[in-house]
């Protein structure tokens, strides 16, 4: 029987992010965690037949949330110029996954349609040694480029 080995497991701090706004292309090197959910609407079904209740996907939802240190302002100035204005943003957000010390390659997905739904406008903390935010968010397409290769097992 064959084993994982630990090399391949692939270490959260080897990866990058880049968000695509306005055209615009800007390294994340600010994000401390990212994580992007797609979840499954499920609608049930009884049929005759089965007491049971069955369930049938009928679509799916995007979310997200991303902690980052407090040194940018640009998803601030995103939501203030759609509360002073009402101009709202979508953009993309690309993440790869590579480990160079894992055999298993890269893995970049791209969120897509990505708004945000909270900011934090405003943040002081007198405990806090690095100020840091939570940004919530929504995106509605996804895309896989690159996926990782099968671990060649121990």
């Amino acid at each position: 029987m064959g084993f994982l080995k630990s090399n391949d497991t692939i270490s959260g701090q080897e990866g990058r992010a880049f968000a695509t706004i306005n055209g615009v292309v800007e390294e994340m090197f600010y994000v401390r965690t990212l994580e992007a959910t797609a979840e499954k609407q499920k609608a049930e079904v009884k049929t005759l037949g089965r007491r049971g209740t069955q369930h049938k996907a009928t679509g799916w939802s995007g979310t997200g949330s991303m902690t980052i240190y407090y040194v940018t302002s640009r998803f601030r100035q995103l939501m203030y110029d759609y509360i002073k204005n009402g101009k709202d943003t979508y953009f993309s957000i690309q993440v790869t996954n590579e480990d160079p010390s894992s055999s298993i390659g890269a893995q970049t997905v791209i969120l897509r349609g990505v708004n945000l739904d909270s900011v934090v406008m405003a943040s002081l903390d007198t405990e806090a040694e690095a100020l840091d935010e939570e940004v919530s968010f929504t995106f509605d397409d996804v895309d896989m480029t690159d996926q990782f290769t099968a671990p060649t097992l121990g």
